[in-house]
């Protein structure tokens, strides 16, 4: 039932894309793609109850798919770790391909009844690239690497979609740039850990922070909870 759902689905968006540039991801989308498919519009909302909705998510997660499927096929031994995250934004970014699809998803996700739902899957593309990586990440850092991947992402897709210059150079320029500001980042966290003046002074925070984990760690599914110790 689920390969058929998931086949649907993937047949909805691809029959979909013609349509967006007119009518956005909204309901009268999935009714063309419907017809296009010669899928029972009842049929289709049992799966994507909220109508263009859902069928801008599953086009999103199809995205994500794809660059799980490319990371996997690609050779990435020889790069550092920072070009291997250019690489896999770049990447995703040159998956979506049509402009006018993820610009019509922006607008949708920026409504205030959707920005959480945009949000998340912002973050789950992080998530996809980071673990596809390798992340071992299990503490507090699980979760700042996502949250400042997801600013440099959500940025450069906003860059590309205004940019005209040959081959969206322009924006691949911006997202090297990004990167770097990461990296300088990382490598005054790194200093910070071994100055012992200003380990001293963090140490109450990062004893807070120790206390956080990643939720694949947790016995409940709820992220960012406190971790008990072992003797309370």
């Amino acid at each position: 039932m689920e390969n058929t759902a998931q086949d649907l689905k993937n047949r909805l968006v691809d029959a979909a894309m013609i349509h967006v540039a007119f009518d956005g991801w909204s309901d009268e989308t999935l009714r063309a793609a419907c017809q296009d498919c010669d899928i029972d519009p009842d049929m289709a909302r049992l799966y994507l109850p909220r109508g263009g909705l859902d069928l801008a998510v599953w086009a999103h997660k199809m995205g994500d798919d794809a660059l799980i499927a490319a990371i996997g096929d690609a050779d990435l031994s020889d790069l550092k770790f920072r070009d291997k995250i250019t690489w896999a934004v770049r990447k995703r970014i040159e998956i979506a391909q049509d402009k006018e699809a993820v610009r019509r998803a922006t607008s949708l996700f920026a409504l205030p009844q959707n920005a959480t739902i945009g949000t998340g899957l912002i973050w789950g593309t992080c998530d996809v690239i980071w673990s596809a990586l390798g992340d071992t990440s299990t503490d507090y850092n699980w979760y700042t690497k996502r949250a400042t991947l997801s600013a440099v992402y959500g940025s450069t897709v906003l860059y590309w979609l205004g940019d005209t210059s040959p081959e969206d150079q322009d924006t691949w320029d911006y997202l090297d740039r990004r990167i770097a500001d990461v990296m300088q980042f990382e490598k005054f966290k790194a200093q910070v850990r071994d100055n012992k003046t200003l380990s001293r002074l963090m140490s109450g925070p990062n004893w807070i922070l120790e206390k956080i984990q990643a939720p694949r760690t947790q016995s409940v599914n709820r992220p960012g909870i406190w971790a008990r110790s072992k003797d309370t």
